[in-house]
């Protein structure tokens, strides 16, 4: 996902852009929008949609009106309207992808959207470059500032706009806080307009990036606009262990990709009998100790027996329950576990065949013995009477 300005410099240390996400070669974007239609022509006589797609610092994103017909394309950075100055930001979709885009969340194309100014000139980049170089330092100072009127809050982010005229800091706190004098003492020693907004855990995650445990990049950093909630429930339906630390993300609440299977795993347990059911046997009652969804088996125990485990396919569990509602008991779940192992080593035999499973290694050479010469030894070492 590196871009030419990312490539390896002499040693092997990387070099890296600097950007954070922002440069205009769409090699390491977030949330970049593949345009399936470009390669479409619009029918004659049909005019092209007016509005764009531009993406500013991280994931943010928002819809403009090309009033003047600009020629733009993905990738061109653009000066656009704010409350009050101009914003900069990068063109991620143009044309009629984004009317579905629009569509898909909920802005009607007859909105009073804000308008492209021109296309960024080098003045507006420089400007915009220098603004986003001291928001390290001045992130580290807000901080500071927070610690001082010891405020229960963690300023994750900050984002300038374009003109360098406001700054907007993101933040995450457990409960509401009162930061009209932090406001004051940051206009005062930045000299510029403070805006303060709030933002969960996930979209902090969002906003910053990283690698999740599965070794790639987070997906609601790169792909995922949704947050969907989560429950551990989704991981009892699929059968993973109740660990916090294995189930949760980076951001602390559980991981958004335990919602991606959920769906197969639901479907599959349809046709599952319910494990909560016990079964009467002439030999006893008997529970469900473990089901594999994948393989479709159960495995029962004795209430009297509990560490004898005896597996069973659906089926088989299914025609258990049908007799016991007809309150007639099976002889025992030993018979229908036999039929399992038998119709196992049935394809083992027909997958394999008669084979012997040694019959690629190398035969032992035997070794002959020498009588003669084991004889004459066993004389020499007799000892002599007399």
């Amino acid at each position: 996902m590196g871009c030419n300005s990312c490539s390896t410099t002499t040693g092997g240390q990387p070099k890296g852009c600097r950007n954070n996400g922002t440069c205009g070669s769409d090699g390491c974007n977030k949330l970049t929008v593949f345009d399936w239609l470009s390669n479409m022509s619009l029918p004659e006589g049909t005019i092209a949609f007016d509005c764009v797609e531009v993406r500013f610092k991280n994931s943010r994103k928002e819809f403009f009106r090309n009033t003047d017909n600009i020629s733009l394309s993905i990738g061109d950075i653009v000066a656009t309207q704010a409350k009050s100055g101009h914003d900069v930001g990068i063109v991620t979709l143009t044309g009629e992808l984004v009317r579905v885009q629009m569509k898909k969340k909920k802005v009607k194309p007859g909105d009073d959207l804000p308008k492209i100014y021109r296309k960024a000139t080098q003045k507006d980049i420089d400007k915009w470059q220098k603004c986003r170089d001291k928001e390290e330092e001045v992130k580290k100072r807000s901080r500071e500032m927070a610690i001082l009127l010891r405020l229960q809050m963690k300023i994750s982010d900050i984002e300038f706009q374009g003109d360098g005229s406001k700054a907007t800091f993101y933040y995450t706190a457990e409960e509401r806080i009162d930061f009209r004098q932090l406001i004051k003492d940051m206009a005062k020693a930045f000299g510029i307009r403070i805006e303060m907004r709030q933002i969960g855990y996930r979209q902090e995650a969002q906003r910053l990036g990283g690698i999740g445990s599965c070794g790639r990049e987070l997906c609601c950093s790169t792909w995922l606009t949704d947050f969907r909630s989560v429950s551990t429930s989704s991981a009892r339906y699929q059968q993973l262990s109740l660990n916090p630390q294995k189930l949760a993300g980076q951001c602390g609440k559980l991981k958004c990709c335990l919602n991606y299977e959920l769906d197969l795993y639901m479907e599959a347990l349809d046709d599952f009998p319910p494990q909560e059911v016990k079964l009467h046997t002439e030999k006893g009652i008997a529970f469900c100790q473990k089901a594999d969804i994948f393989k479709g088996a159960l495995w029962y125990s004795y209430k009297d027996d509990p560490s004898t485990w005896h597996e069973l396919t659906k089926e088989q569990v299914h025609q258990i329950m049908k007799s016991n509602k007809l309150k007639e008991k099976v002889m025992s779940l030993e018979e229908f576990a036999s039929e399992n192992i038998k119709t196992d080593s049935l394809i083992f035999e027909n997958a394999v065949g008669k084979d012997s499973l040694t019959r690629f290694d190398r035969p032992r050479r035997k070794k002959k013995r020498r009588k003669g010469r084991n004889q004459r030894s066993a004389k020499k070492s007799r000892p002599r009477n007399g």
